[in-house]
């Protein structure tokens, strides 16, 4: 391992899996999917991570083999040292924090084995949390589903309101010191077996910080998310005997917004502010240009919509400046494997005239997406007075983006 002191990551890989039941291959971390261990994946994403050079993996004592061949091919696997793990997660968790005694990095960051998926956007929110002082941090999807809780008998009792609730995702983030003494306090005062590391800190009365995470980022559980994750790594791959060439994996998102008008002086369209006597009423700045544009990003990688990731009943995002939606949709698009091709939005809308921003528009595009002008398109019509937009009760975008996807390394 590195001398790099400032940080340091452990990789929970030591359980056993038994709701992805057997297989030859092992325990579900060592399982195939894209032609790699599930291990493997999840290792890659920390060891392309400039600031991910201390790795200790926690396995089991029945899997050093299992471990060894795993990484073995693995560019970086220099970095990465293991430990045996414990009777369960918070002994295995445990022994990670005591491997890492001898370099006693400032900060940790603790991750699933089985989320190969990680993407180093996720990874940087956490350990930008931490370093602007929080000591622990946590990546964490806002809850999109009704929640119903049941009894014993399997019927329905009550519909749980949402609001305020949030997925836990790894890697959890510390500082290393912080998180090492509430895990000893735990095992030494409690039985309780906590489900995660935040929940030890939560128990030890350290404050936790939400940072941002991603839909894509899912922990393999059972055998029908493992066949789900070797589909999503093999389906760019073609059977070059069968077909004769390798297809590219270019993939077209659509995106559709819109928002009412009401009294005001300027709408905010492509980032563009733009006089007028009327205003955009909605999410954010309302920008429906680039809101539909995100949309169109995000549905390229299958990765849900705007409201997924930037909940409008948060009051966080009132105000905000949508480009903040687009350029993280573009981070999960990359993340994701995608090179972002070209990008169109259609304005809708009787007023103001568009023409006269339209490159300044295009420029916002290139700029936030990283790409060419030349591949930002922006394009207006009326509604011929027709409907709402005719009326002038609101103003509607509708997205294109194209995106070029190869397989992951």
């Amino acid at each position: 391992m590195s001398e790099n002191r400032r940080l340091a990551v452990i990789i929970v890989a030591a359980g056993r899996g038994e709701r992805a039941g057997s297989h030859t291959d092992g325990p579900k971390q060592y399982r195939l999917i894209g032609g790699k261990p599930i291990l493997a994946w999840t290792l890659s994403r920390f060891l392309s991570h400039p600031a991910c050079t201390n790795i200790v993996v926690v396995i089991h004592g029945d899997d050093q083999a299992l471990f060894e061949a795993a990484i073995a091919g693995l560019e970086g696997r220099e970095h990465i040292g293991s430990v045996i793990g414990g009777a369960n997660r918070q002994a295995s968790v445990r022994a990670g924090l005591a491997a890492l005694s001898a370099i006693a990095p400032d900060t940790v960051l603790i991750h699933d084995g089985v989320r190969p998926f990680v993407s180093h956007g996720v990874i940087d929110e956490v350990v930008n949390a931490l370093e602007s002082g929080d000591r622990a941090a946590l990546p964490a999807v806002q809850v999109a589903d009704t929640l119903k809780r049941g009894d014993e008998r399997g019927m329905v009792t009550e519909t749980v309101p949402r609001a305020g609730l949030f997925g836990a995702q790894t890697p959890q983030g510390f500082d290393y010191q912080t998180i090492l003494a509430a895990h000893r306090q735990a095992a030494e005062e409690t039985g309780t077996e906590f489900t995660d590391d935040c929940a030890v800190a939560e128990w030890a009365g350290i404050p936790v910080r939400l940072t941002t995470g991603s839909p894509l980022n899912v922990k393999l559980t059972t055998a029908e998310d493992i066949a789900m994750a070797d589909e999503r790594l093999s389906t760019a791959k073609v059977d070059a005997a069968r077909v004769g060439i390798a297809l590219p994996d270019v993939r077209t998102g659509n995106g559709y917004d819109v928002h009412r008008l009401v009294p005001g002086d300027h709408v905010t369209l492509c980032g563009v502010r733009i006089p007028h006597d009327q205003r955009l009423d909605g999410h954010s700045d309302a920008d429906v240009g680039l809101h539909a544009l995100t949309d169109a990003l995000l549905a390229t990688c299958g990765a849900g919509d705007i409201g997924d990731h930037f909940p409008p009943s948060d009051p966080k995002w009132r105000g905000a400046a949508s480009e903040i939606f687009l350029a993280h949709a573009a981070r999960i698009v990359r993340d994701a494997g995608g090179v972002i091709m070209n990008a169109d939005v259609s304005l809708i809308a009787e007023a103001p005239k568009i023409g006269p921003h339209r490159l300044e528009m295009r420029q916002n595009l290139a700029r936030i997406l990283a790409i060419s002008v030349e591949r930002c398109s922006i394009k207006a019509t009326t509604n011929e007075t027709i409907g709402f937009a005719g009326r002038r009760e609101g103003i509607a975008a509708i997205a294109t983006a194209t995106v070029v996807f190869g397989a992951m390394s």
